[in-house]
This record gives structure tokens, sequence and C-alpha cells, in this order.
């Protein structure tokens, strides 16, 4: 394939470690010649070398408040749109971050450069629905100006930034749909899930490691982060269901949240439901640590809420617990009912504790079975969601993007 090059403007510090930004951008994709030079905020952590898995890196100190922060991204971002040419730039391309979106588009089109976006999340309606539960809570300005922002982002966004974009990324085929929905071409639109780096799994040489107390103990895992919007009291209440079967059971929740009154809200939840001493929280761990516990566990949950910000979206973890070969439980989001039906090595459940609960029975009671079923779930990953799959198909996408005829208008 022909060589690509991408510059890419993302809203989180780099270094990242969004594994559709690291590990898609910066390890697979140069294997299929598309190069990305990408542009984010500033860190404390220091980059490596190599630009964090081999793309160049571009970033602003987040120095000083908050609003001077997002003024100096901005302008980090505008010179780097005005340093693109189509001798040093092949496509532009901005992910979640509408306003830059529109920037974007604008010197896209006046250097004649094709422009993509790339939709990770229903970021204006996720903040237009905090904004509003902000305000039924307590009101005052900052929810309204919030509100504010979110509607006259989701605004442009819908009519300006992704009709005219020459082509949409977005993270599921049920996100696909409702973009189509709302008016963007279906030629234009690719779903791009996550993945999983099937080569670090291989290469893991992972052991499986309990938890200090709970050797011998039937052990429940959930991985990924734990803010209060994952709603993981229905985890803990399908946990009081399981225990009223096998009363030792425990649920270790791999990972943490940016809020630590999160975290308070579900020990405390653990505590009122009386199995306090049976739920634990890890805190945040490297991959390798958290797989680690993970593979000690004797199965493992993904519960996503449903709802229209979570019901397009592309969960991890169900694909993590499937590359390690992990029984699993998966609720009946559309991305975890396509991944557990086709693959067959988990159960798929209602999103009710009582439905997890019998998934979750199902593993303890015969964990050798469920282990059998379980072994298929490396051989689907591997063939179907790892970015080794996912980085040659979108390599082949962007050809396709640029070799087409003409912008979109």
């Amino acid at each position: 394939m022909k060589r690509l090059r991408i510059l890419q403007l993302v809203p989180e510090p780099l270094p990242t470690f969004r594994a559709d930004v690291a590990t898609l951008f910066g390890k697979y994709l140069p294997r299929y010649g598309v190069e990305c030079h990408l542009v984010g905020k500033g860190s404390a952590a220091p980059l490596d070398a190599d630009g964090q898995g081999g793309f160049a890196s571009q970033r602003r100190s987040q120095s000083g408040g908050r609003l001077k922060a997002e003024l100096s991204f901005a302008v980090l971002c505008l010179r780097a749109l005005l340093g693109a040419n189509r001798g040093n730039c092949d496509l532009i391309q901005v992910r979640d971050m509408v306003s830059i979106g529109l920037l974007a588009l604008m010197v896209a089109r006046i250097k004649r450069i094709p422009m993509s976006y790339w939709v990770s999340y229903l970021m204006s309606e996720g903040r237009i629905e905090r904004a509003r539960t902000d305000l039924a809570r307590r009101g005052g300005l900052r929810p309204r100006l919030v509100l504010a922002k979110g509607l006259i982002e989701q605004w442009l966004l819908y009519r300006v930034v992704l009709p005219r974009a020459d082509h949409v990324f977005v993270q599921s085929e049920a996100m696909a749909a409702l973009m189509a929905s709302r008016g963007v071409p279906p030629s234009r639109l690719c779903a791009v899930p996550m993945g999983v780096d099937m080569e670090n799994v291989a290469a893991g040489g992972l052991a499986p490691r309990q938890w200090p107390g709970w050797e011998g103990r039937p052990v429940i895992a959930y991985l990924g982060t734990l803010d209060r919007a994952r709603c993981l009291d229905k985890v803990i209440e399908a946990l009081v269901l399981v225990r009223r079967q096998i009363p030792d059971a425990c649920l270790l929740l791999i990972g943490s949240s940016p809020r630590p009154e999160d975290i308070t809200l579900w020990l405390n939840t653990a505590k009122q439901r009386g199995i306090g001493d049976a739920v634990q929280v890890t805190g945040w761990l490297h991959a390798s640590e958290a797989w680690q516990y993970l593979l000690g566990a004797q199965a493992a949950v993904s519960y996503i809420p449903r709802g229209a910000l979570y019901d397009v979206s592309s969960p991890t973890k169900l694909l993590e617990y499937l590359a390690l070969g992990m029984p699993c439980v998966g609720n009946d989001t559309p991305d975890q009912a396509a991944v557990l039906s086709a693959s067959d090595a988990g159960w798929l459940s209602a999103s009710t504790a009582e439905a997890m609960a019998e998934g979750l029975l199902a593993i303890l009671r015969d964990p050798e079975a469920a282990r059998r079923r379980a072994a298929a779930g490396p051989d689907f990953i591997e063939a179907v969601r790892s970015y080794r799959v996912l980085g040659e198909a979108v390599a082949r996408r962007y050809h396709a993007v640029l070799e087409g005829e003409g912008h979109a208008v």
C-alpha cells in the first residue's frame, strides 16, 4: 500500500493510554503504511523516545488555569493545521472535539486536504445529560453553561461538521446506524470497534494472581473504570444473589475512578447490602497486573448500562476477557450481544442483576465446563477483533477515502 500521512488532533493528554489511539495508530497502522502525527494536550508523564509507539507527537503544557490551558491547546491545534499542506499531509483527522473539528474543516477546505472526523463517544449528548442531571440536583450557573455548550456543539456536529467531513469513523455498527439516521451518508461511515492487542496477550507470560486474603474463594472480576455512570450497583446486586447459593463468592473491581467519591459509593453500597467484606477495589493498575488479577478469578462480568449513550459503545473489557480465555458474562448491549453471539465463548444475559447472577452461577457451579467454553475466545478475538485485523481494515478504508473523487460539500 502507498504510504499515507495523517495529522490527528485528539482531546486527551499525551502520552495516551487509549488502545484505539496508541495501539491502532501507533503500532499497527504503520505496518500498513499509515503514519500518524498526533497532537494532544499536556501531561506530566514523559513521552518515550519513539513518540509512544511509533507516531510523532506534539503536546502543550497544561500549566496555568483551565481556560488558559484550553486556549493554549487551541493555538497548538491551529498551528499544526496551518503547517499542514498537500506535501506533508494526506488527511486531517479530529476525534471527539466539535470546535476543533469545525476549525480543521475550514482549514482543510482552504488547503484542499481531505478531512475525517472520529466519533468514539457521543460527547455532546453526554455533556447535555450530565448538565441536566446537575441542574435537577442542585441548579446553578455552571450546569446551565455546560448545557448551552452541549446544545451548541450538538447542533454544529450534526448540521455542519459531520455532513461536510470526507469520512466519519464511529465506534460501532449501532453508532453508524445512529449517524445515518441523522443524515450522514452511509457511504461515508465506517465502524471501527475496540479491539485487543493479541501480540501483548501472547507475549505477556501472565500468571494468575489472587487478591490477598481471598485465596481459594470464588472470585468474580470486573475490569475497567468505576465511575458513577457505570451503575455498578447492578453488579453488586448480582453478587448478593450469587452469594445466596455460593456464600463465599467475592467481587474484585479491577480499576478506579477519577472521582474518589465514586469508589466510596460502591464500597458503601456493598456494606449496605451486607457484603462489605466481599467487595474490593484494586485501584489503577498496569494492564499486565490487571490481567493477572483477572486470570486469578473464576468468572468475569461486563455490565454496560443500557441507554442512548452506551448502546452505541464498543466496550473493551469483554474483549479482554475473551482474549484471555476467561469465562465471562456480558449484558445485552448491541456490541456485546454481537460478540458473544458470534463467538459462543461467554454467557449473554439481560441487563438485570438476576440475569447476570444466573450466568455467573452457571460458571461457578461448573468451572471446568466454563473454561472449555471460554477457550474459543482467544481465536475469535484474533480473527475478528484483534488490532492486527482492525488495523488492516482501517488502512484500506483510508486508502479508499483518499482514492475517492472529490470531497464532501
